[in-house]
């Protein structure tokens, strides 16, 4: 009997809002008896009238709740009493409003049912008849996702995992033991309810996981164990809209923000209308009054304009009740403004003049409405820089043009009025502003927005020169009429086993071997290496004094070495630079009168490098880099006036990169190489063909050296504990 109450109450304030001009005419007609039967799965009504009617009366049904409307235009109720209960099948009990001359008989229902109407004499003939379908109000109901397929398999949750999505979504990652997991998703007051059918849980998972620091309309996501089930309660804030899906064994749940749109009369990110569907049978009707139905079916509070006139006819089914709104729009010129939970109805034209008289309005308050004086503390941003920023001009530097005065005229976007100035003290970095009220309101939210500390970046850069360098030699070397010991490696060991060092002839062992000394020797050709010889005799050891060949072999590897690490902390969004090198002099002349002036200028030869971080939602980095490496080419040195001006060799990179906190990222590819080939050997006999390879020492040098450069960005917590 409540919802009855409910639902009359409803009708009458809705008729209650009828034309007045009806109230004061008397009814020609009555409703005189209403009977009701079961025919199978039909459920007939008759409605006995006082006189027959020339049409059907205008009707409407609606899925959720299930009910039927019929409207009978200049008809009393004579059945003494406004409700009657049924419950014959789905129909369970009717009820009969009259405002002034308009009767309405509203048919309850269990679920919703077509309905055909015909007319019998004085009587009207309701079918009501079932309908394979029904469509629910996707707001309220509750989907099963998935039945469980595997019977008899324990199911268990492995995993879960929180992320943001690239819109600011918030996105919940279950990991499923298998893809049979029976699933029921519902929307359970302000939050949405995930049950997971005869599923497990371990105790690492069962706990409420808050990701506010996230930025998405996700608050809080908890899961625990539910007798035989695993619930999941996720508590978004504000406006927003779900989505789910499934992609073998794991289950994602996307929560999205709805940005509110004044011109939509339902609310959502899906693109097409989403209201409540309708069925309307309305021939002939008078406009305003369909607009109100509407406009309760989806729950609006309406204000319809009196220039809202017209009749139309409409014959739809399993229509959105917002998409029924639109074609009437269009069809009658009309539009909507919504402000806040209000919307007014009216024709476009009258809504355009009405918003021109309110922006008039509003300027030429603007320009009369008194000034007020009110400061600021600023905590983080400088008071000139803010002061500048509401002028609509750039941020304070050497030279700037200083701050506008009232009544100037400023070309650049400006959040001041007119005649709105700012002066800042930058000693106790105060902001004064005076302007009008409204604009106050405008001022305080922008400084709100952006006097924020902003958080910082640790760059580490670790610059690497990596050398691919080898040197190889060969070749042959005589000694000829040297008295000096044969020694195996040259700089190794000596005939009696004594260790000599390089580069001297004194053994480290206690009682060394005493040589015969030197006499005169022949060297063919002159050679020195850093490198191992083999000395090899072509005679016996009686003849060893007069040729001694040394066969020369030699080959070197460069290794990589770190020639900088520096490291910078800077804020949020803001450039850090680090140099390392010289500045190269370099001379110019210049003659004036027969007078030649030298000039001394610098040219940088450095290495830079230069990043802008900035931290995403998700907490990565995203770094503007360039990494510049300049240093003087001494070789291709032009002379001028007796001096030698380098020209600067320079290589570049410039990236942008998306990094993880405390990950590493790696630029290369600056390349340098150099190749040197020489030929040392005994005149004339180093040209004998084949031969000449006993009188002469072939090097080849080369060197390839790549700039690597290491750079790691770890955001600095804005708490720092000290044990």
């Amino acid at each position: 009997m409540k919802v009855i109450s409910r639902a009359m109450a409803t009708f009458v304030v809705c008729l209650a809002l009828l034309p007045s001009v009806h109230a004061e005419t008397s009814p020609s007609n009555a409703i005189e008896a209403v009977n009701v039967a079961q025919q199978g799965n039909d459920i007939a009504l008759r409605i006995d009238m006082k006189e027959a009617l020339a049409a059907p009366p205008a009707g409407f049904s609606v899925a959720n709740p299930a009910k039927i409307a019929l409207d009978f235009q200049s008809t009393a109720n004579a059945l003494g009493k406004n409700s009657q209960v049924f419950n014959q099948g789905d129909l369970r009990s009717m009820n009969v409003v009259q405002v002034g001359d308009r009767t309405r008989v509203v048919l309850n229902l269990v679920k919703h049912l077509n309905y055909k109407t015909r007319l019998e004499g004085k009587s009207l003939y309701v079918t009501l008849s079932p309908i394979e379908r029904v469509i629910e109000n996707a707001s309220t109901r509750s989907t099963r996702f998935a039945e469980e397929s595997l019977v008899g398999v324990k199911h268990s949750v492995s995993d879960i995992v929180f992320r943001r999505g690239k819109e600011g979504e918030g996105r919940v990652i279950v990991d499923l033991s298998d893809s049979g997991t029976g699933i029921d998703i519902r929307q359970q007051g302000a939050g949405l309810v995930v049950d997971f059918i005869k599923t497990t849980v371990p105790d690492r998972l069962r706990r409420k996981l808050d990701v506010t620091d996230f930025a998405t309309p996700v608050t809080s996501v908890e899961t625990r164990a539910n007798g035989d089930n695993v619930r999941m309660t996720i508590t978004p804030k504000g406006l927003w809209e779900h989505n789910a899906y499934q992609s073998d064994n794991q289950f994602i749940i996307e929560v999205k923000r709805i940005i509110e749109d004044s011109n939509k009369l339902v609310q959502g990110g899906k693109v097409g209308y989403q209201g409540p569907r309708v069925s309307i049978n309305y021939q002939n009707g008078d406009v305003r009054a369909l607009l109100r139905l509407m406009a309760e079916e989806l729950g609006l509070n309406a204000v319809i304009s009196e220039t809202v006139t017209g009749t139309t006819t409409l014959v739809l089914k399993d229509v959105p009740a917002d998409q029924v709104i639109d074609i009437i729009f269009q069809q009658k010129g009309l539009d909507m403004r919504k402000k806040g939970n209000i919307i007014m109805i009216a024709p476009r034209d009258e809504i355009a003049t009405r918003e021109k008289l309110e922006f008039e309005s509003k300027q030429q308050i603007n320009e009369l409405e008194p000034l007020k004086l009110e400061q600021f503390q600023l905590n983080y941003q400088k008071a000139p820089d803010v002061a500048r920023l509401l002028a609509g001009l750039p941020l304070a530097v050497a030279g700037a043009a200083p701050l506008p005065t009232a009544g100037t005229n400023v070309a650049a976007q400006r959040i001041l009025s007119k005649r709105g100035s700012a002066v800042a003290d930058p000693q106790s970095n105060l902001l004064f502003v005076n302007d009008i009220p409204s604009k106050l309101e405008e001022i305080r939210a922008f400084i709100s927005a952006i006097d924020i500390g902003a958080r910082q970046v640790l760059i580490e850069a670790r610059v690497v020169e990596a050398s691919d360098s080898f040197n190889r030699d060969i070749g042959v070397k005589l000694n000829f009429l040297n008295q000096k010991l044969s020694q195996l490696g040259g700089s190794g060991w000596n005939a009696t086993g004594g260790s000599i060092k390089p580069g001297t002839t004194t053994p480290t062992v206690t009682n060394p071997t005493q040589t015969t000394p030197q006499m005169v020797g022949v060297n063919l050709p002159g050679y020195s290496s850093k490198g191992g010889t083999l000395a090899v005799s072509l005679f016996n050891s009686n003849l060893t004094k007069f040729l001694n060949l040394e066969l020369a072999a030699l080959e070197s590897d460069g290794i990589g070495k770190i020639i900088s690490s520096p490291r910078v902390i800077t804020a949020n969004n803001v450039k850090a630079k680090i140099e390392d090198g010289i500045e190269v002099p370099y001379i110019t002349s210049s003659s004036s009168g027969g007078t030649t002036t030298l000039t001394v200028n610098f040219k940088p030869a450095k290495l830079s490098l230069e990043v802008v971080p900035q931290i995403t939602p998700e907490g990565s980095v995203r770094m503007a880099l360039v990494v510049k490496k300049e240093e003087p080419d001494w070789t291709k040195a032009v002379s001028a006036n007796g001096y030698l001006n380098p020209p600067i060799k320079s290589s570049v990179v410039e990236t942008n990169v998306l990094v993880e906190n405390g990950g590493t990222v790696v630029i290369g590819g600056v390349f340098s190489t150099k190749t040197e080939n020489t030929v040392e050997k005994v005149p004339l006999l180093g040209d004998i063909p084949f031969l000449g390879w006993l009188f002469k020492v072939k090097s080849d040098k080369g060197e390839r050296r790549e700039l690597l450069v290491f750079i790691t960005p770890r955001v600095i917590s804005d708490k720092v504990q000290l044990d």
